[in-house]
């Protein structure tokens, strides 16, 4: 078992290579467990964590299996949150107790929402009783809650205590909590009515009390936030703690920075997927028919989307064939239109989520992207009409593809930023618009734009 001196040592940042790997990987093979446990016992919970994401399944556990509970409880909270749902179905339910009661009640939390419903209600029955009933107390909130992800260990005094008695209060409950940012000062019925940092302890008389030095000026979220404007507000007010209250502002938890860094890593990898037009639940999924069932939806969309582009571009049959150049243009004009919505796309959903825009300032922020297309597009149909000009020497056909080109990137771009908006006022997640749904009408539109611009201007 790896074992955790008290005075924590000064590590070095390691890589973990494919070198690193294949060697653990050959001791698991040859039985060394003694080996593994010297290579193991230098590294960082977080450094072990990524070993055994890398590894395969069965050695993973073999991995997980030889750390003792307090370096297994620390490994488990870094892992892939797919293969610690997996890997933790493999264990034994006492090992599985022993771990949760290690954990602070926000990690415990999220480990138990993942296990079946008899061992979860197993770990509950057998951990710390004071643990258990915060745990069950945080279940009872979504897991994207600011309620899901805060933690019930926080320091507290009341109102009519002492300077001293704070300081105690930390001392006592310095080894239970791993972060102690600030003392929370509660009156008889359990408000919140301030918080103290540890820097006003240090400097204040002993004997002052608590609610003479107190900050009153404070800023709480309710357990219904969403905890992507928790982290929001938290970056916005520069704060590495947020308390969680209830309707009558009774203390129920705090969520810390660490808490929040995850939150906005997962809330990144979920926009990132939703702008592909994916299920954030694809990455978790081990069934590749499940993965095709959720990609499939967004496929067909796309292609119902360019039939229409088959039956659009069909219309125009005979100015197709009376000008066959201008074939050679349709993946160009495709493309740039599709980049100029998504780019648009991309910088007003990152905008509404961080709540940099409000609907007053719409058409002050439409009308920047406005003013960015026609410069983009006057720069690129400049570029393309000189280019043009050179390999094919007609000069009609020159002009009207250029002016095409710079009526459909203001176009897409306009579509592009003002998608996002209207779903977003009809309360749809507007990270979907960045998806299929854009690109596919801005395909419509574009080659709408491009052969009408032919039939009109060159074969009237």
């Amino acid at each position: 078992m790896i074992e955790k001196t008290e005075n924590r040592t000064v590590r070095d940042v390691i890589q973990i290579d494919s070198e690193l790997l294949e060697n653990i990987s050959q001791l698991i093979e040859d039985q060394a467990s003694q080996s593994i446990l010297t290579i193991l016992a230098d590294l960082h919970s977080a450094d072990i964590a990524e070993i055994i994401n890398h590894l395969n399944f069965d050695d993973a556990i073999f991995i997980f299996e030889l750390l003792n509970t307090e370096i297994a409880s620390e490994v488990v909270v870094e892992l892939d949150e797919n293969l610690r749902e997996k890997l933790l179905k493999e264990i034994g339910t006492e090992k599985i107790t022993n771990i949760i009661d290690e954990l602070e009640t926000d990690d415990a939390t999220d480990i138990l929402s993942d296990l079946p419903s008899g061992v979860a209600e197993h770990v509950l029955d057998n951990i710390d009783i004071e643990d258990s009933e915060e745990v069950k107390e945080l279940l009872k909130y979504p897991e994207d809650s600011a309620g899901g992800i805060m933690s019930g260990d926080f320091v507290f005094v009341y109102d009519y205590e002492t300077v001293k008695t704070a300081i105690k209060t930390v001392r006592f409950h310095a080894e239970e909590y791993e972060h102690i940012y600030f003392i929370y000062v509660l009156d008889s019925e359990e408000r919140l009515k301030g918080i103290v940092s540890l820097k006003s302890l240090l400097v204040n008389s002993l004997r002052k009390r608590i609610s003479s030095v107190m900050e009153e000026e404070l800023i709480y979220v309710n357990p219904e936030m969403d905890q992507e404007a928790v982290a929001n507000i938290m970056k916005k007010y520069d704060l590495v703690s947020v308390p969680v209250v209830d309707e009558k502002k009774v203390m129920l938890g705090r969520i810390t920075i660490d808490d929040i860094v995850d939150v906005i890593q997962e809330e990144a990898d979920e926009d990132m997927q939703k702008f592909a037009g994916l299920s954030e639940d694809q990455e978790s999924s081990d069934s590749v028919f499940r993965i095709s069932r959720i990609r499939l939806p967004w496929l067909l969309i796309g292609l119902v989307g360019e039939l229409f582009n088959v039956l659009l571009l069909s219309t125009y049959e005979t100015t197709i064939q009376n000008i066959a150049i201008a074939a050679f243009f349709f993946p160009l004009v495709m493309a740039m239109g599709g980049s100029s919505g998504t780019q648009a796309s991309i910088v007003m959903v990152r905008s509404i989520n961080q709540s940099n825009i409000w609907f007053q300032q719409a058409f002050i922020k439409i009308g920047k992207e406005f003013l960015v297309s026609v410069l983009n597009g006057l720069t690129i149909s400049s570029i393309l009409f000189v280019i043009t000009m050179i390999f094919f020497d007609n000069i009609v056909f020159t002009i009207i593809l250029s002016l095409s080109l710079l009526c459909i990137i203001i176009f897409a771009t306009i579509l592009g930023a003002t998608i996002p908006l209207l779903l977003k006022k009809f309360n749809v997640d507007p990270a979907v618009a960045t998806g299929p749904f854009v690109t596919t009408m801005n395909d419509i539109f574009g080659l709408f734009i491009y052969m009408a611009f032919l039939t009109i201007f060159l074969l009237h």
